[in-house]
This record gives C-alpha cells, structure tokens and sequence, in this order.
C-alpha cells in the first residue's frame, strides 16, 4: 500500500492514499474471507464491463485454458432477465407517473414478462495487480463524524483489471443487454428477431417513440443506478484462482427440481400452473418427488405437472425460455385441456393410479401433445381439437384395457380382442423398440416404461384411432 503521509508506505490495514484524478475510485468495504483480504464493492453495470473480464486464459504452464465453456444460451437468458429487471425499475422509480411513457413501460413488461421480485447474486472477481494482500493499491480509509472506519476508497487505474472468477456468464449478459440498449438508442430499430434480447414483430423493428424513451431510462440505469456487487479477492496467484473457481462452482448443492419450479414465479407457464390450476384446486400437487401407487391420494408431482404443460403449450419437453407474449394467447386452450381431463374417471380421486392409466404423466403428455397438433400445430382444426377433448372421457382408461399392450398380444389376441385396425395407426413393431410399458397380468395393472419420449406418440396414436382422428401414420406418409 502506498501512502501518501510522511509514514511512508503502509499495509493495507492502515488505509491512507495519494489520489490520481486519471483514475476511477471505487468505494467498498474491507472484509475478511476466512482470512483472506477482501474488499466487497458495488459498481454500475456499465463501469463493471468496462473495467472487467474473465479469467480464462490463466495455466500453470502458460497454455490457453478456460474456467469453462461460455454456453451463449444461458447468458441469452440472464441478459433478458436483466432487461426485465431494468424495466421493472423504471416502472418503480416512476410509480407515480401515469402518462403515455409509463404505459410504455407497462406495456414492455407485459411483454417480456414481469416477476414478485428480481436481483443478481454478487460476482466475484481477482484482482491481479493488487499484490498480496493488497501491498499494491492506493485506498483511503472513509470515516464517520465519530472517526470510525465504515469502508474504503479505492484508485483503479486501466491496468487494474477485475478478473472474473465466478460470473462469466453475468458477465456476459450484461455486455449483451449494453450492446442491445446502444443499438436501439442509435438505430432506433430493434435487433432482427434471433438476435434480439426482446420479443417484437419481425416484419416492423422500428422501435415506437414511446418505447424507445423507456430504453433510453434503461441505458441510463446501466450507467448509474442499477449497479453488482463484486467481492474481490487480492493478488490471487494461478494456482488460488483456479481453486477458488472450483470452490465456488462445485460446493453448492443444486435446489430439488420441484422445489426450484415451486418458487419460481418468473416463468408464464409456471404462473399459469400456481394460479389456474393448482390455486384453484383444479390439480393436487404432490409434496414428494414420487407418488407410491397405494399411497396415492390423487395429487401430481410439480414436475411431472410442468412436463405437461410443457408439451401443452409449448410443444417441447421443458418450459425453459416460454415468452409471455406467446403463452398468454394459448393459456385458454391449455385450461380447457386441463377441464377435461379432471373429468376422466377416477383421475385425481384417490389411489388414481390403481384406477385409471390417465394417472400416469405419460398418458397425460400423449393428450397434451395431440391437444397442441388440433389447438396450435400443423394439424389445426377446431373439429378435431373438439372431437378430441369432448371424447377422452369416453375412452376406457381401465388398466385392463388390451390397448395399451397392442405389442405384448398375439395375432390371434389381436384379433380377439378388435384391434386389427389399430395396427393401421400404429408405427411398425419391426422398426424398433416398442416396449411401451408392462401389463402385470396377475394384479392387471399397466404401469407404462420411463421412456416417456419414445412412448407418448405411440399413446397419442392410440387414441387417435380410438377416437377416430387422422392417422399420423398416413399424414407422415
């Protein structure tokens, strides 16, 4: 530490500089992490970017290596989460405003989707250049009226790089939420659609003056109001670096899926599930991760709820990246879906599961995937969308149903049973695995396999002949 009294040089703990108005000085409090020197800072994002980068180059033998790959999709998403943030804020800072620029801003949240509550987790970063302990910085000890030390001020010159340790992705996010404010502030249009952080109509990127003015309150927030907290470590040679990296990836235990969806109120389809269908009391949820068959009081689990509803609205197999502006003009057909099924037999009374195969998620996820080919899909058509869900509750569910063992019977089974033209719908048993799941002939229960990819289309096929609908077999031809 460099000092600027007639003491000469002190250590970091006596805090005294010589300032240098070429410099940016950063306030932050000095702390101790399990006994290590460390200074917690807030910063502007702006000032953040520009002053940092990541710490991927560093080896012990001098070779190229990354901490990890940067996955542009997850930094994609944490960009358009700090959009909504910075959204948010101009809608808080100006809750008293209630002309044109703040249904603007309403308008935008509507958009991108709004949430209770939404914050960015500290970063931490090296500061290499800092010596140990930070013999090599220039602070200032802040002081009280009282002359008791509440934090310091720190002079960081263009050579005093913030070295992301864990926060790459952040990182990148905001780099990327800059780059789109920069690009509608100057071109006054929005990024082409694959490229953009925001949902907007493709055919017409001319951003409308009133969201452009909400854009500019963006930009300017970056600069200034919404700012990271980064705690920087000091001096870290290669070896601590690369230790602290693994640390504070490889030490934290990963939330329970259904818990994380729980609480998260973020997602539109998530808040479609907690408001309309389990608020409701339309669905039960389930407080395990698995429902015991003879325990089983009618409830779903969360996941298993969402991987519905997944397939329902979205047409994929998660709900990761749903677009407000996109859900919300499908949530009708999604509740219809959901209105019909609690009227199938048995289905959410209890031990579902003993009574009726509707019980088991993958059923459910066949007739959520045919609701979205007749609702939303190539195959749409409001007959038989309405041929579909005004009949399910007609089609025999039973475990005992020979349906739903077409592949474990015999020809002559087959025939028996009056089921020669279901073959006609179903793809070919030769082709491939068709183990769709096994049939206990002693307790005559269908418990159907876990390969709920591989067998869903093949339940959807089912009841596509069941009911009469086209067969996929002959449109796929």
């Amino acid at each position: 530490m460099v000092a600027g009294t007639n003491e000469g040089t002190r250590p970091l703990s006596e805090l005294i500089s010589r300032g240098d108005t070429t410099e940016l000085q950063v306030k932050a409090f000095l702390c101790n992490n399990l006994g290590h020197t460390t200074f917690l800072a807030k910063i502007p994002m702006y000032e953040f970017y520009r002053m940092s980068d990541v710490a991927n180059e560093r080896s012990e033998h001098g070779e190229p290596v990354a901490q990890r790959k940067l996955d542009i999709k997850h930094a994609t998403d944490l960009a358009r989460y700090i959009l909504k943030g910075l959204i948010a804020t101009t809608i808080l800072q100006n809750s008293e405003d209630r002309g044109p620029i703040m249904k603007a801003r309403e308008r935008l949240r509507e958009k991108i989707g709004k949430q209770p509550y939404l914050a960015l987790q500290p970063i931490v970063a090296n500061l290499r250049t800092a010596g140990v302990n930070g013999s090599n910085l220039r602070a200032q000890q802040l002081e009280t009226k009282d002359h008791e030390g509440i934090g310091i001020r720190l002079w960081l010159g263009q050579k005093d790089i913030l070295w992301v340790v864990d926060g790459q992705h952040r990182r990148k996010a905001i780099q990327m939420v800059i780059e789109f404010l920069e690009e509608a502030r100057l071109e006054q249009k929005y990024p082409p659609k694959k490229q953009s952080l925001f949902p907007h109509n493709k055919d017409d990127r001319a951003i409308p003056h009133d969201e452009l003015s909400v854009w500019m309150e963006c930009y300017e927030l970056t600069r200034g109001h919404c700012t990271v907290s980064v705690e920087t470590h000091l001096g870290l040679n290669i070896i601590e670096e690369r230790q602290l990296f693994h640390d504070l990836n490889n030490l934290a235990k990963k939330v329970e899926k259904s818990l994380a969806l729980e609480f998260d109120s973020s997602n539109p389809v998530n808040a479609f599930i907690k408001e309309i269908l389990i608020d409701s009391g339309l669905l039960k949820v389930s407080s395990t991760e698995k429902v015991d068959w003879e325990d089983d009081d009618g409830s779903m689990t969360r996941k298993d709820i969402v991987a519905i509803n997944a397939h329902l609205i979205l047409n994929k197999s998660n709900i990761n990246g749903a677009a407000p502006a996109l859900v919300k003009d499908r949530l009708g057909v999604a509740k219809r879906f959901w209105e019909a099924v609690v009227q199938i037999p048995g289905f959410g009374e209890e031990k579902a599961k003993l009574t009726t195969v509707s019980a088991q998620p993958v059923v459910l996820k066949a007739i959520a995937k045919l609701t979205y080919d007749f609702a939303l899909g190539r195959q749409l058509n409001a007959e038989l969308l309405d041929k579909l869900l005004d009949g399910i509750t007609d089609i025999d569910f039973s475990h005992d149903n020979p349906m739903w063992r077409y592949y474990q019977l015999t020809n002559q089974e087959i025939e028996s049973y009056g089921l020669n033209e279901l073959g006609k719908y179903l793809p070919d048993n030769s082709t491939g695995n068709r183990d769709v799941g096994n049939f206990d002939a002693e307790t005559k229960r269908m418990r159907f396999g876990a390969k709920h990819n591989d067998i869903y289309p093949i339940i959807g096929d089912m009841i596509r002949w069941k009911l009469g609908l086209p067969n996929r077999q002959e449109i796929r031809n």
